[in-house]
């Protein structure tokens, strides 16, 4: 699955009103281990089709990092019916990430 980049006008109708569950990568341009972690979230998204699988940049969506407590990045927050059900921080494996889906 295309993992698509959100933002503040299309947060909620992409995550929040989705059917699905929502896998969130809060991430920064500039930051390592969200370099490191991307190629493995969209390996995921390739291979797992029970999940919708979104990217959103901290610096160019401050109101959403903050609403949502990121503190540290990559954070990756599963969403389910609208609510945040598990979260990760940290750079994780691809079994790890595939964990927080189940």
């Amino acid at each position: 699955m295309e993992i698509l980049k959100v933002n503040n006008e299309n947060f909620e109708k992409e995550v929040l009103q989705s059917d699905k569950k929502v896998l969130v990568d809060f991430y920064a341009d500039w930051c390592g281990p969200c370099k490191m972690l991307s190629p493995i979230i969209d390996e995921v998204a390739k291979e797992y089709e029970g999940a919708k699988f979104v990217k959103l940049n901290i610096d160019e969506e401050q109101y959403l990092a903050i609403k949502y407590n990121v503190m540290s990045i990559p954070t990756l927050v599963i969403f389910n019916n609208g609510q945040e059900i598990k979260r990760s921080v940290g750079l994780i494996s691809k079994d790890e990430v595939l964990d927080l889906l189940k």
